[in-house]
């Protein structure tokens, strides 16, 4: 497949021209698959493996920096080799981060370089429209444009309900319910599929998002797996991010289940999901109103008269608390990673001088 199917524009080739130091050999490539740090890409006509250079070990710490599923990559093929070897990630267009698990404060990038994002919510036992929030709050971050995707159409009878639900959460998103094992609705989501065009698939284990791609790409490129029948839990039968090359051009990624998504980046994606709270908030009396028990809140006016769930409102409050908590957290790890760079420095200078003594000495 050619670049420009997957993604390859004249913008890309601008962002190329700015590379500086690239051995002559070099192509564009699109990594499609990530494995500790063990690379597969498209490139040419062909799908290779990759690793990064030492170069490129050496100058990039952070693990952010590292290529992720859809980035572009400047690659050089090794001689008598189907591999690659990566000396730069191209500026990402669009990129979803998570924080990672663990007590130091990483992100960790879910999919780089994506258009539009199918949030994929299974119409099962395990449906929930605050877990939606948290996946329309993640999407507006990275850049991407988001649409839901309600799976599993065919699980209920009444599907008005659910409908209304979503819409009061997912304001001016796109919804549309499915059915990707049945093959049922899938045409509108057609459409946001084509050359050039990568579309990310996300949501819960169990969800359907590897149904739902191989259902899209008309071939069974993804393992699919059953559910548990209590809570229609899945068993992350995905357990590793992959772009899949589809025939007629256009790139779907596949993404495990995140069961827990800790958010990362800005308050303004949390204002964007909850944006009806933020058009409430421009009646309150003060301007610094925190919609707790000031008086001539008009959010908690809202609460009292029905016309803004209080759950809604409890979202909104925690959301905030934990990206507060979050954006915190990277400033400690970004102090510490500044104290540890000038203590290296320090030990490297002490070292360079004591090294300068024992030449002048002999």
């Amino acid at each position: 497949m050619d670049a420009e199917a997957l993604g390859w524009s004249s913008a890309w080739a601008a962002a190329w021209d700015t590379l500086e130091a690239l051995p002559s050999g070099c192509l564009p490539a699109r990594i499609s698959q990530e494995h500790r740090g063990a690379y597969r890409a498209f490139a040419g006509d062909q799908e290779w493996t990759a690793e990064v250079t030492g170069a490129f070990r050496h100058h990039h710490a952070h693990p952010e920096a590292f290529p992720a599923v859809g980035d572009w990559v400047a690659a050089e093929p090794v001689p008598g080799e189907s591999k690659l070897r990566i000396h730069a990630v191209l500026p990402r267009r669009t990129v979803f981060l998570r924080t990672a698990a663990g007590a130091r404060s990483e992100t960790q990038v879910v999919a780089a370089n994506v258009d539009t994002v199918f949030l994929v919510a299974g119409l099962d036992h395990d449906f929930n429209v605050r877990r939606l929030e948290r996946y329309l709050t993640l999407a507006y971050e990275s850049g991407a444009r988001p649409i839901v995707v309600l799976n599993k159409a065919d699980t209920t009878d009444d599907l008005l309900p659910v409908l209304q639900a979503v819409e009061r959460v997912a304001l001016g998103v796109p919804i549309f319910a499915v059915s990707a094992l049945a093959g049922d609705g899938l045409a509108p989501l057609q459409a946001y599929l084509g050359p050039g065009q990568t579309v990310a698939c996300l949501g819960s284990s169990g969800a359907g998002k590897s149904t739902l791609i191989n259902a899209l790409s008309g071939e069974a490129h993804m393992s699919t797996g059953t559910v548990r029948e209590d809570d229609s839990r899945g068993r992350h039968t995905t357990t590793h991010r992959e772009l899949v090359a589809l025939p007629h051009g256009g790139c779907l990624i596949d993404t495990p289940g995140m069961r827990e998504l800790q958010l990362t980046g800005s308050m303004e994606s949390v204002d964007t999901t909850f944006s009806d709270i933020d058009v409430l908030a421009e009646n309150c009396r003060f301007d610094d109103c925190c919609h707790e028990s000031e008086s001539g809140c008009a959010v908690l006016a809202a609460v009292e008269t029905g016309a803004l769930d209080t759950a809604r409102l409890a979202a909104w409050r925690k959301l905030q608390r934990e990206l507060d908590y979050a954006q915190r957290r990277q400033q400690d790890s970004f102090k510490h990673e500044e104290r540890k760079r000038f203590r290296d420095m320090g030990k490297l200078h002490k070292r360079l001088q004591n090294e300068a003594r024992q030449r002048k000495g002999m």
